[in-house]
């Protein structure tokens, strides 16, 4: 291909990318036609609100006039209902589908699930786990009749068509007996997945499907199940994702509400560990998510969510929806990806909270491989965090060993450095001090960022391991040493009274990591030798951040103080190993063996930094001339 047919081809591809830019609609009028968008589901809501109410406070009259003739009622039942008049009177039935996972009561009355019990998991009472029960969980679709009535399915009585031990067919009738409305739920042989079809038949002379959608409202309770209930509140979320984009969720930390004017893929009921998740097949409309805090005195719940939506809906069509109910278990979530929703890539795994971006990253591909393969056979728990622990550290052996050796080029120069401090003493010579020492440094060949960047460079992988085990349930209910469950706070040391920002309790995992960190800190402090002449301060400081983080992490997760213990007692084998096997005297007597060298270049850091220190001490006698003056 020769150049004038590459520079065609650009040519032609720089025009359709500028055709395409310039005629996408500006920001505005994205905004008018979703605000737009918003303002008409608006208006449609609190219309189908107020004929809700109209059309319960009917149903109730008619069902409470006992006193008025059959025929009456009826009469004024159908004209609230129109075909579906039938339905408003019966008896609730709850029936049982179940798998190995998961057991799931349903009942006629709207023909909603009331219940789930996760059959392989127990509350931290040990009490077998309901994700819900009777009482918690609301769920009915809305749509309009012919003669022009809200219906809401959670306000009638369906009939019980057919049932076995894995799936259920409710029937709303609508006076024909081809007439009806299916829900239809099956369940699959060991999944937590669960089908739910809304299957219509001959309802055109019932149903206006004018519209062309159904709404949905679906609302629940979310029940306590760890132990933490603070701790457990943060990871408490309403997550959704848009259709053609990123997942989302409400705030934690306080009530929200938030309306939703994109299309929806789905909606995540969660807490820390489990989720109740709504699957379209296609797609949501637009939405109204509400998410709102239990009272701190409420033992039994954390949260309560609701959503409010659409979906498409006709006379010919079923609509596909499917509900998650289960663990945030991270690799069961991403594997619907590559089965069942392959292709449609929902993301389900972004349940589990590892982190933004690189953290996350570091987590999706390096530390949840990595501990999976290790309690993949079977390894108990405190083994397995021990030995990606292990692993974690070899594979920053480098980055620790170049800080280390920057630390004990900088001690043994602490004599020199003294020197220089006592021949320019008092605050009047602090920057020709700092120009002395910047400059013996350059002359032995030291970087005083060598130490820093290393430790920077740490930073994502600590930060990544941080949110990891917070979230991981392989944790959850599994026992080491003294801790019963890893998921949470060892909590063997009681207080009769509350410590504030300590709580009523000490982590003995996280009192044993503050005392690791205060003994590597005085390690440290001695590895970076006189620098702490020049910061008094620091000293203290280096001993009052291990003792903070002991009120910081004292109600965090024993699995999470465990691997922070570990790290630290390597990190001081490693310190005590590394002072046995330097000879700091020949590393002395090879950096003075750098001074005879030729002066080389300045360049990169300490160049720039040699150079602000100039125009800072410049600036100084500056100052000083202009208050001489003054005087």
């Amino acid at each position: 291909m020769d150049k004038k047919t590459i520079l065609g081809f650009v040519l032609i591809f720089a025009v359709l990318i500028g055709f395409q830019y310039l005629n996408q609609p500006s920001k505005e009028q994205i905004e008018q036609q979703r605000t737009q968008r918003a303002y008409n589901d608006s208006v449609a809501r609190v219309q189908a609100d107020r004929a809700m109410e109209e059309n319960k406070k009917a149903v109730s009259e008619m069902a409470a006039s006992a006193h008025l003739p059959d025929s009456l009622v009826e009469a004024r039942l159908r004209e609230n209902l129109g075909d579906f008049a039938s339905a408003a009177k019966g008896e609730e039935q709850i029936i049982t589908i179940e798998n190995d996972l998961l057991a799931m009561k349903i009942s006629s009355l709207g023909a909603q699930v009331v219940s789930v019990e996760l059959k392989k998991f127990t509350d931290y009472h040990g009490r077998p786990l309901m994700l819900f029960d009777v009482g918690d969980s609301q769920f009915s679709s809305t749509f309009t009749t012919t003669n022009n009535r809200i219906i809401t399915t959670g306000d009638l009585f369906f009939d019980i068509v057919e049932t076995t031990s894995s799936k259920a067919v409710f029937r709303l009738k609508a006076g024909q007996d081809d007439a009806y409305l299916d829900f239809v739920y099956s369940l699959h042989d060991d999944d937590y997945m669960v089908d739910f079809n809304v299957t219509p038949s001959n309802l055109r002379n019932a149903v206006s499907f004018a519209a062309g959608t159904m709404d949905l409202r679906w609302q629940q309770k979310i029940r306590r199940q760890e132990k933490g209930r603070s701790y457990e509140n943060r990871y408490a979320q309403l997550y959704f994702k848009y259709y053609s984009d990123e997942v989302d969720y409400l705030k934690e930390s306080k009530d929200d509400v938030r309306t939703v004017n994109d299309r929806i893929k789905w909606f995540g009921f969660k807490d820390q560990f489990f989720s109740s998740v709504l699957i379209a097949n296609d797609r949501f409309g637009a939405g109204q998510l509400e998410s709102y805090s239990a009272n701190e005195s409420d033992t039994v719940y954390l949260k309560q969510y609701k959503v409010e939506t659409s979906i498409e809906f006709d006379a010919q069509t079923s609509v596909e929806l499917f509900f998650f109910f289960g663990p945030n278990d991270y690799s069961l979530l991403r594997s619907y990806d590559k089965t069942m929703f392959a292709g449609n890539n929902i993301e389900l795994e972004r349940l589990v909270p590892l982190g933004w971006s690189l953290f996350r990253w570091i987590n999706k591909w390096i530390i949840i491989p990595v501990f999976g393969w290790l309690t993949g056979g079977g390894m108990a728990l405190g083994l397995a965090i021990f030995i990606l622990t292990l692993i974690v550290k070899t594979a920053l052996f480098p980055l620790t060993w170049k800080s280390f050796m920057s630390s004990a080029k900088m001690r043994v120069m602490k004599p020199q450095i003294s020197a220089i401090n006592a021949k320019y003493p008092g605050q009047e010579n602090a920057m020709t001090r700092q120009q002395k020492t910047m400059e013996l440094y350059r002359q032995v060949g030291i970087n005083p960022m060598a130490g820093c960047l290393p430790m920077l460079l740490q930073m994502p992988i600590l930060i990544a391991l941080f949110m990891f085990f917070p979230s991981a349930i392989e944790l959850r209910h599994q026992s080491f040493l003294w801790a019963a469950d890893l998921s949470t706070y060892d909590d063997v040391i009681r207080f009769p009274f509350s410590i504030p920002f300590l709580g009523s309790h000490l982590s003995i995992f996280c009192l044993i990591m503050t005392i690791t960190n205060v003994i590597y800190s005085k390690f440290s402090m001695e590895q970076t030798g006189g620098g702490q002449e020049q910061m008094p301060g620091m000293k203290m400081m280096i001993y009052v951040m291990p003792v903070f983080m002991l009120f910081v992490l004292n109600s965090y997760p024993a699995g999470l103080n465990y691997y922070y213990f570990i790290s630290s007692l390597i990190t001081i084998f490693q310190t005590l190993a590394f002072r046995w096997f330097i000879d700091e005297k020949a590393l002395l007597a090879k950096l003075e063996a750098n001074k005879k060298n030729p002066a080389k270049k300045k360049t990169g850091f300490m160049a720039r930094l040699e150079e602000a220190q100039r125009r800072q001490q410049q600036m100084l006698k500056e100052q000083q001339k202009k208050n001489a003056k003054r005087r």
